[in-house]
């Protein structure tokens, strides 16, 4: 498994929300580039970065952040929020991201999924953000009512192989996750997921690893590396079982 660090950009700096309350936000670096090279520093692979401003207004609005990260450090990135047309994807892509990550848009416009799918399908991921075991869009602030589950299953049908899957209940909290939630998200999932939500302590990691899920392919981690719980090498070591 793989350790993400998560970059939030919200008024061009980089923060952490609670449970996905753009009211309740820490900011943890003034410049989101400083915080990626943070992380990349510490020994990240890969990153994590969500446009919280795209995602509550449906369109990119940090899109020159993200090159600014993507061409100044050297690990990939995955790229996620307010990318609601072909256009928006085309532009994160173009922005450096390794990997685009679609929320409402996957479930909302099926014409856009097939789309995104038919030209960039090994490097489309959907985000399923639940609150209560429920799918929650535009950027967690509305929610849909449908079973976690079942949206993983229909969204498969379409051809969707990868998923990042958040527990918003528990973003921020650093409260432990909820492994019988992980479990039966790895039942529904065929292909790949990565997992967000409540990891406050190494022992949360060694929590999932211990699931020995193997489509569970990374962790989200923010505010628990933000805080200093523990370092990026101490946690991707725990996620390779060392």
């Amino acid at each position: 498994m793989i350790l993400y660090p998560a970059i939030d950009i919200l008024d061009g700096q980089a923060v952490r929300l609670v449970q996905g309350n753009f009211n309740e936000r820490t900011v943890y670096r003034d410049s989101p580039l400083e915080a990626a090279r943070a992380w990349v520093e510490a020994g990240a692979r890969f990153l994590h970065v969500v446009d919280l401003d795209g995602a509550k207004h449906g369109s990119p609005r940090n899109l020159a952040q993200i090159e600014a990260i993507t061409s100044e450090l050297s690990v990939p990135v995955q790229v996620g929020g307010g990318l609601r047309s072909l256009a928006s994807v085309r532009a994160a892509l173009d922005a450096g991201a390794e990997r685009v990550i679609l929320g409402t848009a996957a479930l909302r416009d099926v014409d856009l999924l097939d789309d995104c799918l038919g030209a960039f399908r090994e490097r489309v991921i959907v985000s399923i953000d639940a609150r209560g075991g429920r799918v929650s869009v535009s950027g967690w602030q509305e929610s849909t009512g449908l079973p976690a589950d079942e949206v993983i299953e229909s969204l498969q049908h379409r051809g969707v192989r990868s998923f990042v899957y958040s527990n918003v209940d528990r973003d921020g909290m650093l409260g432990g996750v909820d492994t019988d939630e992980v479990r039966r998200i790895a039942n529904a999932v065929r292909g790949r997921f990565i997992y967000s939500g409540g990891v406050g302590t190494l022992d949360d990691l060694r929590a999932l690893v211990d699931l020995r899920q193997v489509n569970l392919g990374g962790v989200i981690v923010g505010k628990a590396l933000y805080e200093g719980r523990f370092t990026v090498d101490e946690g991707q070591r725990v996620l390779q079982g060392r």
